[in-house]
């Protein structure tokens, strides 16, 4: 399954990368989880989450059909996907992108989010090199929110930019699981059994259903990655890391512009972010960094999940 040697070579250390890309993930992760997000959706006439959620997502890529947004999600089964159907007539995707954008503004200065106007700027030195010249060939979602026009706070300018970038190693992800035959519904068991994403979460945001998800872990059990049961074998945990060591590998090139110290900076600048909404209590989970990249598989699969069927719908992205 190893695709390294077709990707663009970079000299930029893959701990770093690795770092940096938890790291804004992280940042971005919040929109998904906040109240302010479907209060603004409510404003646009959609009231439930599922439509909401991929509306508020997939703007960027203008009022494609569901099947499309499917296609660039990768994960979701299309029974979720298919809840979008109607959105874009309920408002323009010019509408729900600025509706986005007012969420993150709302929720970031409700938190208390306490970058400096210098820290902000030196982030944005940083981060808009890396965007500017970011290859966007197969990289549809990054490409998509690249076409955004930024919003006039410098802190959700910021934080859309960080968004490209996230979009950006999600859509080299999709790659390299597609490569490696990994569909979309084997990739969600793989995550939870290895402990990077809650069960919960995944089944009550992804909709595969107890039929797809037997069939995808039977699939799995073949390859050797997880035992009957569903529990990950060590060639599984493996296969996982080697997933996410592919895609670093991918995404080494898209850092070159300020190198692994700009690399480590951008880190630093950026975390904060993540640090005010986990203070606020956003997560019902722990939510990887740097610092928490070493996955619990049974810690994620017993991971307290009480919260309403609304808020779990709330998944990540």
């Amino acid at each position: 399954m190893h695709l390294a040697n077709t990707f663009a070579r970079a000299d930029t250390d893959l701990n770093a990368v690795r770092e940096v890309s938890l790291t804004v993930n992280a940042t971005h992760l919040f929109v998904y989880f906040i109240p302010e997000a479907p209060e603004e959706a409510a404003k646009l006439g959609v009231t439930e989450y599922a439509p909401a959620y991929f509306a508020l997502r997939s703007a960027p890529m203008g009022a494609v059909p569901w099947q499309v947004t499917l296609a660039a999600f990768y994960n979701f089964s299309p029974r979720s996907v298919r809840a979008m159907a109607g959105v874009w007539d309920t408002a323009s995707p010019q509408e729900w992108q600025a509706a986005r954008f007012t969420a993150v503004d709302r929720a970031m200065r409700r938190v208390g989010v306490s970058l400096t106007a210098d820290q902000i700027a030196e982030a944005r030195s940083l981060i808009d090199p890396v965007v500017a010249s970011a290859d966007h060939a197969g990289k549809t979602m990054a490409a998509a929110n690249a076409s955004v026009p930024l919003p006039d706070d410098p802190l959700v300018a910021l934080w859309q930019h960080i968004t490209v970038l996230r979009e950006w190693r999600g859509d080299a992800h999709i790659t390299v699981l597609a490569a490696g035959g990994l569909g979309p519904c084997d990739c969600n068991v793989l995550q939870t059994a290895t402990g990077h994403f809650p069960e919960a979460i995944a089944r009550a945001t992804r909709l595969w259903d107890d039929e797809e998800v037997a069939a995808a872990t039977t699939r799995l059990v073949a390859r050797g990655w997880l035992d009957a049961d569903g529990t990950a074998t060590d060639a599984g945990i493996a296969a996982r890391e080697q997933i996410e060591v592919e895609t670093d590998e991918h995404c080494a090139a898209l850092w070159t512009p300020i190198g692994d110290a700009g690399v480590r900076r951008l880190t630093s600048l950026i975390r904060p972010i993540h640090d005010a909404f986990t203070a606020a209590g956003t997560y019902p989970f722990r939510v990887e960094t740097g610092d928490t990249r070493s996955a619990d598989p049974e810690a994620a699969r017993q991971a307290p999940f009480s919260r309403s069927r609304d808020e779990r719908t709330r998944g990540a992205g």
